[in-house]
């Protein structure tokens, strides 16, 4: 299991309602807690996969990168708006 995998996909920044209002989510960690702490509901058929999804990508099923797509159209789904994060490299 790869909870803190990476290195597939950007990280993004999710614009939410309520407190926080904003959320940097890097890891597979992130968008796990993401989704079953964090969302603004747990109805929907792109939520649904998306969850799979993240347990796929963790247990090694499927690329992060596939789980990335499913999470981002959740994202799109429930209304939050998802910014790519710019990270500088020194």
């Amino acid at each position: 299991m790869d909870w803190d995998a990476t290195s597939a996909f950007t990280p993004v920044g999710l614009a939410l309602r309520g407190q926080p209002a904003h959320r940097i989510v890097r890891t597979l960690g992130d968008a796990a807690y993401m989704l079953l702490k964090e969302w603004p509901s747990d109805g929907g058929e792109e939520y649904v996969t998306a969850v799979r999804a993240c347990v796929d990508a963790i247990s090694g099923q499927i690329a992060p990168e596939q789980f990335w797509d499913a999470f981002l159209r959740a994202a799109d789904e429930a209304g939050i708006a998802a910014l790519t994060v710019v990270q500088r490299r020194s």
